[in-house]
């Protein structure tokens, strides 16, 4: 069951098996009977609900005092007229005020509750959105760039087109493609508000006109369906509790026919020679960290499924390894220390790791930088590539 108000740009709509009552879109009535259609399909979910209403407000983009005040008017009436009911609003961080506005319901009836969404659905973002850790990440666009430059014409990139870069970091990626690719329009998403400082820094200094950056959470974007010819993801599935979600929106806002391009890593690949046995044992112990945080740095090969899954037709999979040949072989060493900083500092320290296996998984990074310095040596990293289409 469902309200839409085309005037007003807001949409209502129930969902009985889920017990789940949606809000979205811009509610800005001048008086609360312009609501009387979707109040009265308010009224009728609580009705029909037992046990707990949950009340969806992840994608209400704007709400005015009028028409908050009529729905939390129905909300505490029902708390006082049904006490075996309970409201569960959902919120997102994306739409901060939703969750100061409407955790004054919660703090004055104790039968309403505020859950932040994506509070918990982010659980590798601390770590890897720290200042320290932003000339690393725009090595690895660098390096992988070499490859990715070629390799992205063959799912779907062409020059002229609509690019959505979902999680898109400190947004070097979306130069680069900006400046490769001239699309005609590019828009750079991300849930760090530090990498989009970042971005937007950047973007200023070197005088980069034309990416629409924007803050919002990939698995709840605030962008219409059906409108890019090419939607990037990269590096990021793998850090997502539940990557399905995401390829959900990103499936979502991909033109009919249009691609969603990913790329994965599956991290226990890294290799080394020489002390090739002690870099394998720490990469191997890598994915183990990852997954103790509900993270899939193994997600690389699994793409296809998830793609198909997803229900993505043409779906198209490759790999590259980044190595120390690609270029500069301290940028690639760099990059790995920066791995050990984060993984064998802060991630498993948090893990609550003894200090022995600290040592020893600190040594297999140190020996992956000794094989991409050592002047017979070889070093790499290897990254997945995978893209499906949209059908028509």
């Amino acid at each position: 069951m469902n309200r839409h108000d085309a005037s007003t740009r807001y949409g209502t709509q129930y969902d009985p098996n889920n017990q789940q009552f949606l809000i979205s879109g811009v509610m800005r009535p001048q008086i609360a009977d312009e609501l009387a259609p979707s109040l009265a399909l308010l009224n009728e979910a609580i009705e029909h609900v037992r046990g707990v209403l949950y009340l969806d407000v992840k994608r209400l983009v704007q709400m005015n005092n009028t028409a908050f005040h009529a729905f939390a008017r129905v909300i505490l009436e029902a708390c006082r007229s049904r006490p075996d009911l309970r409201f569960v609003i959902v919120t997102s961080s994306v739409v901060g005020w939703t969750t100061r506005k409407f955790g004054h319901l919660a703090r004055i009836e104790p039968s309403v509750d505020v859950q932040e969404y994506d509070s918990d659905f982010y659980p590798g973002q601390g770590f890897l959105e720290g200042g320290g850790f932003i000339p690393i990440l725009r090595t690895q666009t660098k390096l992988t760039w070499h490859h990715e430059r070629t390799i992205l014409p063959r799912h779907g990139m062409a020059h002229g087109i609509a690019i959505a870069d979902i999680c898109c970091g400190i947004g070097d990626f979306a130069v680069l493609v900006q400046k490769e690719f001239k699309p005609s329009r590019i828009v750079a998403l991300d849930h760090s508000r530090p990498s989009l400082a970042y971005a937007r820094k950047v973007a200023a200094e070197f005088d980069i006109r034309g990416i629409e950056y924007t803050y919002g959470d990939a698995s709840e974007m605030l962008l219409e369906a059906d409108q890019f010819d090419l939607v990037t993801c990269r590096h990021s599935l793998q850090i997502f509790n539940r990557p399905e979600l995401i390829l959900k929106e990103l499936y979502r806002i991909c033109k009919p026919g249009g691609r969603v391009y990913v790329t994965n890593e599956k991290n226990s690949h890294c290799l080394g020679e020489p002390r090739a046995e002690s870099i394998q044992w720490t990469y191997n112990e890598v994915a183990r960290l990852f997954s103790f945080f509900d993270m899939d740095v193994e997600l690389g090969p699994k793409s296809r499924r998830y793609l198909i899954d997803a229900g993505f037709d043409d779906v198209r999979v490759e790999s590259f390894m980044v190595t120390n040949l690609d270029g500069d072989p301290q940028a690639f060493a760099d990059i790995i220390a920066a791995w050990e900083e984060v993984y064998a500092g802060e991630m498993a320290e948090k893990r609550g790791d003894s200090a022995e296996f600290i040592e020893r998984f600190r040594q297999g990074f140190q020996d992956h930088i000794f094989a991409a310095l050592h002047p017979k040596g070889y070093a790499g990293w290897p990254i997945w590539v995978a893209s499906g289409q949209k059908p028509q």
